[in-house]
């Protein structure tokens, strides 16, 4: 199953749609996103780690996608996704257990599709 690439095929033109819409608030929005992911005390692949059990705890498809595609282009790996995810059943119970095998597959997906790469790099998507 194509659980993360699935998700954002979903989202993007509803996305694209309310963007187009609200064109100031996304870019306000953008502009905190790359604040906050932007490597400082931590690295990049540790913030996005730390999104993607947000994300998971927070129960959000979308941000589960985002998150497990942009771990895999700052270099995580499926060993440390799947610890990342391990601390939200901690905080998030068994709803954790749910969307966290969500997420690992969203990141198992890019991590695959990013090494089937002939230099090992994807192109972003946004």
């Amino acid at each position: 199953m194509s659980y993360g690439k699935a998700v954002r095929d979903e989202l993007r033109v509803p996305t694209r749609e309310l963007r187009h819409a609200i064109p100031q608030v996304y870019a306000g929005y953008r502009q905190l996103h790359d604040s906050a992911l932007a490597a400082g005390a931590l690295d990049a692949r540790t913030k996005e780690l730390i999104a993607l059990a947000i994300a998971v705890s927070k129960e959000c498809d979308g941000c589960i996608a985002a998150h497990a595609h942009a771990a895999v282009l700052q270099g995580a790996t499926p060993p440390e996704a799947a610890e990342a995810i391990g601390v939200t059943f901690l905080m998030n119970g068994g709803p954790a257990t749910v969307y966290g095998a969500r997420a690992f597959a969203a990141f198992q997906e890019f991590y695959a599709q990013r090494a089937e790469q002939p230099d090992g790099h994807q192109p972003t998507v946004r």
